[in-house]
């Protein structure tokens, strides 16, 4: 696991591109895993400025969802595949039709849920996985107690989970869906590289516990520890509570030119 401490978002947000612009360089067809939520948008306006710019080409690349929510009508602003058509795919020159997320409309939830496993795994697998982290540690929506072999499923949102989401919602924790599908944490680790990116002070101690902590299903987001391949990426505040700190900063000035991320 690298852990990489930057000054502010807009560095994050660099840094992520950058995470996404090697795999693509390498494979023009990589496939992309997209977090939704407000900590992933300066890499998605990145991203879009550096397609803008002509630096940058998606137009063969894939993307999975990691999660939507369950009960919301049809085009609903907050659904995670209208957010993420707002924020990314309608600015940048990815197909649109290769954009997958889960169907949280089906008759039949647990079949959807293994039809979105089978198109993953059509597609090869994910290269790499953005991810965000809950303040009570969970990823995707793996609350708190997931399995860590899980894989896409339906689950119960945590209230913790609806308060912090209500102010997409207009500040309304009832217009929060209860229920989502998400891709299981069996599911996220098989990507074969996962940037997880943490913005402020709120996402401290979930931070110190994925990075320094056991790994436990109490703070989900600790089974990265088990993946070979992870880029932890942190403005100052959320990396206040990691007792190796200094270590990270070390580390991270002192990589060889040739190791990206």
């Amino acid at each position: 696991m690298e852990v990489v401490i930057l000054e502010d978002e807009a560095q994050v947000g660099r840094a992520g591109a950058d995470a996404i612009a090697e795999h693509v360089r390498r494979d023009p067809a990589a496939v992309l895993g997209l977090a939704t939520g407000s900590t992933p948008l300066a890499i998605y306006r990145e991203l879009a400025d550096r397609v803008g710019r002509g630096e940058l080409s998606l137009a063969r690349c894939r993307a999975f969802l990691l999660d939507e929510y369950v009960g919301l009508p049809p085009g609903h602003p907050e659904s995670y595949r209208a957010v993420i058509d707002r924020e990314f795919v309608d600015l940048v020159d990815i197909d649109p039709a290769h954009v997958l997320s889960p169907d949280c409309g089906a008759t039949d939830l647990p079949g959807a849920c293994a039809t979105y496993e089978q198109a993953i795994a059509a597609a090869g697998g994910v290269d790499v996985q953005l991810l965000g982290v809950g303040s009570d540690g969970h990823i995707a929506f793996n609350e708190p107690g997931s399995s860590l072999v899980s894989r896409t499923r339906v689950k119960t949102l945590t209230p913790q989970t609806r308060r912090d989401n209500a102010r997409f919602f207009g500040g309304d924790i009832d217009a929060v869906p209860r229920h989502c599908v998400t891709q299981g944490i069996g599911t996220i680790l098989d990507a074969r590289h996962l940037v997880l990116v943490a913005l402020g002070p709120a996402k401290a101690e979930a931070v110190h516990q994925l990075v320094e902590g056991p790994v436990s299903a109490r703070w989900p987001a600790s089974a990265l520890q088990m993946h070979a391949h992870v880029t932890v990426l942190l403005d100052e505040a959320a990396a206040d509570r990691l007792h190796l700190k200094n270590y990270y900063r070390e580390t991270y000035l002192g990589k060889l030119s040739w190791q990206g991320f």
